[in-house]
C-alpha cells in the first residue's frame, strides 16, 4: 500500500471552503519559522514508510479556526486570561462552580459552535478517506474532525457538543440544552469575551451570580458536558480502546500539542517503547521531544499541506 497522491487535490478545492479561517484567525496562532527543506525532506521520508498511521491532535490544530490554545506563549489561554479552567472535583461539589461554568458555556456556545474546520482537519480526513490513517485520536472537544468529515477518530477526552445527567445518565445534544438555559434566563446577557478551547470564557462574576443553572428534567440531577474535565480520568474502556489501534499501526504523528497531558503523553511513550517511528509536528517544545524521531517546530497546516507536493 502506498501513499495516495493527494497534494494538488488537498491545496484544491477541499481546502478552499476553509481558507478563511486560516487567514481571519491568525493572531491565536503563535509566532513560528517556516519549517526547514532538509527537516521537510526527512518528515516526508518517514510518513512515506508508514502504511497505517495513527494520529495525534491538540489544540494547536484549532487555533486557525478561532479557537486558542491553553499554553501557546503570548496567545494561549493561559497567557491570556487570569482564569483557569474548571476542576472536576469542585464542577461536583459546588453549586456556584456549576453556576458559573454554564453561564460561561451559555455565552460561549453560539460562537463556539458554529466554528468552522480549517485546512489540517481537512487534510487528515482526506488522508482518512484514502485509507492511509489507521486511527486519529483527538484531546480537542470542538468536534472540528467531525464536522470536517472524519470518523475514524476517538475524542479522548470528550465532546462539548454533548451533555449529560451524572445520576440517571439522561443524554442532551448542547443545542438543546441551549435553548432550555434560554428558557431559564430570558432577560439575562452578556457577551464574549474570549473563547476558550473547551468552550468556556471570560465573564464578569456579577452576571454568573444571576444566571439559572439547568438540572437535569428527569431527575433534577447534575448535568455536566460529556468531556473529561481537569482532574478527572479519560474511561479505562476508552484507554483500552485507544491502545490496542495504536498497536495496530507503524506509525505516530502528533501534531499541534505539546503532550503535556498524560493520557495523550502516554501513547506517544508506548510507541517509543514499540520502537515505533514518532513524528512531532507543533510550534514550540513538546514533552516528548526527545522521544521524536522527527520534530518540526512550524506551523501544522503548512507542514502536512506541502509534505506531499
Amino acid at each position: 500500500m502506498s501513499f495516495p497522491k493527494l497534494g494538488h487535490r488537498i491545496l484544491g478545492g477541499l481546502v478552499e471552503k476553509f481558507r478563511f479561517f486560516d487567514k481571519s484567525c491568525s493572531s491565536l496562532v503563535p509566532a513560528y519559522k517556516p519549517a526547514g527543506e532538509e527537516e521537510l525532506a526527512e518528515f516526508k521520508k518517514y510518513l512515506h514508510s508508514m502504511r497505517f498511521l495513527f494520529v495525534i491532535t491538540g489544540a494547536g490544530i484549532s487555533t486557525e479556526s478561532g479557537i486558542p490554545d491553553y499554553r501557546s506563549e503570548g496567545v494561549g489561554r493561559y497567557a491570556r486570561s487570569h482564569l483557569k479552567p474548571i476542576q472536576y472535583v469542585d464542577f461536583l461539589n459546588s453549586a456556584r462552580v456549576r453556576r458559573r461554568y454554564w453561564a460561561r458555556n451559555y455565552v460561549a456556545w453560539r460562537q463556539f459552535s458554529s466554528v468552522m474546520p480549517n485546512r489540517t482537519h481537512a487534510i487528515l480526513n482526506d488522508w482518512e478517506k484514502n485509507g492511509w490513517i489507521h486511527w486519529m485520536v483527538t484531546q480537542n472537544v470542538d468536534n472540528l474532525h467531525s464536522k470536517a468529515g472524519s470518523h475514524r477518530v476517538t475524542e479522548l477526552h470528550g465532546n462539548g457538543f454533548r451533555v449529560r445527567c451524572i445520576s440517571c445518565e439522561r443524554r442532551w445534544n448542547r443545542e438543546e440544552l441551549q435553548s432550555y438555559m434560554q428558557k431559564l434566563n430570558p432577560n439575562w446577557e452578556a457577551q464574549v469575551k474570549q473563547l476558550a478551547p473547551d468552550g468556556d470564557v471570560d465573564l464578569d462574576n456579577d452576571l454568573e451570580k444571576n444566571f439559572r443553572m439547568p438540572v437535569c428534567d428527569n431527575c433534577r440531577g447534575i448535568l455536566k458536558p460529556d468531556i473529561v474535565f481537569f482532574g478527572e480520568n479519560v474511561p479505562i474502556r476508552t484507554v483500552h480502546f485507544v491502545e490496542d489501534r495504536l498497536s495496530e499501526s507503524d506509525g505516530l504523528l502528533a501534531i499541534g500539542t505539546s503532550l503535556q497531558v498524560l493520557s495523550a503523553f502516554r501513547l506517544v511513550h508506548i510507541a517509543y517503547e514499540i520502537k515505533m517511528p514518532i513524528l512531532i509536528v507543533n510550534i514550540g517544545p513538546t514533552r516528548a521531544d526527545d522521544l521524536a524521531t522527527i520534530k518540526i517546530s512550524s506551523n501544522c497546516s503548512q507542514v502536512l499541506a506541502t509534505a506531499y507536493e
